[in-house]
């Protein structure tokens, strides 16, 4: 999709993706301090503004205007501030060595644009600081539920570690590398989806 689809999508009243975090969020944050976040393709915002809620200074970037403008509006509706910009995150040039954490959530693309969002987020890492990925994986084509049925966006652990451990990124370090369930409500009761998992920090 580009930003018109997504603007599409997200030009509704109520929140496309709730206002919660990702489930999976709070957890990968565990013994990390607050400090400076990146939210790579944030969407509506929620976990931009759910970083922000816990005293992270966050900045926020997505290429749907109205992604963006449904985060400012939850972001003043929880009383925090987040920088938002509307950029293209595979061609934002991002800020060296400016964040502290820098999370990136179910953006599903393509590998040359994939590997283009990736090292921007290499770049983007402070000494010491955090990257956490989470995607449907490939697998969950043929072993899960839901996500997206084209596997040329679909990644594995492997190929993000790959992307990830490129020129730009000599001193990070992956810290876990893996595929995790979720649990999804379907007709037919729960079932599970595939996702990756990738997290890494930069001595």
């Amino acid at each position: 999709m580009d930003a018109t689809e997504w603007d599409r999508r997200y030009d509704t009243a109520e929140y496309v993706w709730h206002t919660e975090p990702n489930q999976f969020l709070p957890g990968l944050l565990d013994g990390l301090g607050t400090g400076r976040a990146l939210d790579l393709a944030c969407g509506e915002g929620r976990n931009a503004v759910w970083l922000a809620r816990q005293g992270w200074s966050v900045t926020a970037v997505d290429f749907s205007a109205v992604g963006i403008e449904k985060g400012r509006r939850l972001a003043a509706d929880s009383g925090v501030e987040v920088e938002w910009v509307v950029a293209d995150v595979t061609t934002w040039p991002g800020r060296v060595g400016a964040y502290d954490l820098v999370i990136i959530f179910y953006v599903q693309l393509a590998a040359p644009q994939r590997a283009a969002m990736l090292a921007t987020a290499a770049r983007a890492l402070a000494p010491g600081g955090r990257f956490v990925m989470v995607a449907h994986d490939r697998s969950n084509l043929t072993d899960g539920v839901g996500g997206p049925q084209d596997p040329t966006v679909l990644p594995t652990p492997e190929l993000i570690r790959t992307d990830l451990l490129g020129p730009e990124a000599p001193d990070l370090v992956i810290d876990r590398a893996e595929t995790i369930e979720r649990a999804v409500e379907t007709a037919d009761g729960i079932r599970h989806a595939i996702d990756c998992v990738v997290v890494a920090h930069r001595d």
